[in-house]
């Protein structure tokens, strides 16, 4: 089974009623130690390193997004600015000129998205937040 058809998923979930995506890029990583679940082969793959997505998902297997407020959230080498965070599950970041950051956990998997600068993360937090309950909703 490939995971990656949930990014296709998840972008078509964050159109607007003019039909334009709100999301460039998405994964889908391993809650337990960051593996990735979806394919750096997809075209609108989120490309992450190892240690990115293992420092994401030790702070979301912890429940400790401190380093997250001091250091920001990298991905592909990009350094984002930790906006929020929300019943320890959901993750925003921005970085001004590149885009915004969107993470949802679910009991297994942690669903990454990247809202290019300019769309409305909003529309980025629904198509995570479908693909992440989703999965939660089938024990995963």
């Amino acid at each position: 089974m490939s995971w990656d058809s949930y990014i296709d998923n998840l972008i078509g979930q964050t159109k607007d009623s003019a039909g334009s995506a709100h999301v460039d890029k998405a994964c889908i990583i391993g809650l337990d130690g960051g593996a990735p679940w979806t394919t750096n082969a997809h075209t609108n793959a989120f490309n992450m390193a190892p240690d990115e997505c293992a420092k994401i998902a030790k702070a979301f297997k912890s429940k400790d997004f401190s380093p997250f407020m001091s250091n920001g959230i990298h991905a592909e080498g990009t350094k984002y600015q930790f906006l929020k965070e929300e019943d320890g599950k959901t993750v925003m970041a921005k970085k001004k000129g590149e885009g915004a950051l969107t993470c949802q956990a679910s009991k297994t998997a942690i669903v990454i998205a990247h809202c290019k600068e300019g769309c409305q993360q909003g529309n980025a937090n629904k198509g995570v937040a479908v693909i992440a309950d989703y999965l939660e909703s089938q024990g995963m």
